[in-house]
């Protein structure tokens, strides 16, 4: 009678090498899935700095809020997005003056070593002493307990948007 089947150690040989393989590939998983839920954070910051830019090219001396420049931005489970408050006059300020923090991305989830809270923000400045475009000055400030090499790896192309010499 011929005996047919996988011996004990066959099986635990098996079992060792998925459980080696399944080592490697989970933590690979969880940053992939940190970065795809990064990745709204560049298209995001894009459309605000093209929308700012065709503001100043019309107005010339002038940042338009968000409202003033028809940019529209929903708050995500990801990410929560604000503009300054303060600093406006008819929805408007000097170019010349210029704009810190502009727009800003707040993280509303821990994203791999890139804690809750970390934030993406863009600055707005005059281009030169006499004007007539803008200069935008992208940063990444990483919240307490990570540091922010960790979330600039996230968004590497947030980095791109840094217009500035």
């Amino acid at each position: 009678m011929k005996k047919q089947g996988f011996t004990l150690i066959e099986l635990m040989v098996v079992v060792v090498i998925i459980g080696i393989l399944a080592a490697v590939a989970v933590p690979k998983l969880f940053g992939m899935i940190a970065k795809s839920k990064a990745s709204e954070v560049g298209p995001a910051a894009g459309t605000y700095v093209k929308l700012q830019d065709a503001y100043v090219s019309e107005a010339g001396n002038q940042i338009g809020d968000w409202t003033k420049i028809g940019y529209k931005m929903a708050n995500t489970s990801v990410f929560t997005y604000s503009e300054p408050t303060s600093g406006f006059n008819n929805n408007t300020v000097a170019l010349s003056s210029g704009m810190e923090d502009a727009w800003v991305a707040t993280s509303l989830a821990a994203l791999n070593d890139c804690g809750l809270g970390s934030t993406w923000a863009i600055s707005v400045e005059q281009n030169g002493s006499t004007g007539g475009s803008a200069v935008y000055v992208a940063e990444v400030t990483a919240a307490s307990g990570s540091t922010e090499a960790d979330c600039k790896a996230l968004t590497p192309s947030f980095e791109k948007l840094d217009t500035k010499p």
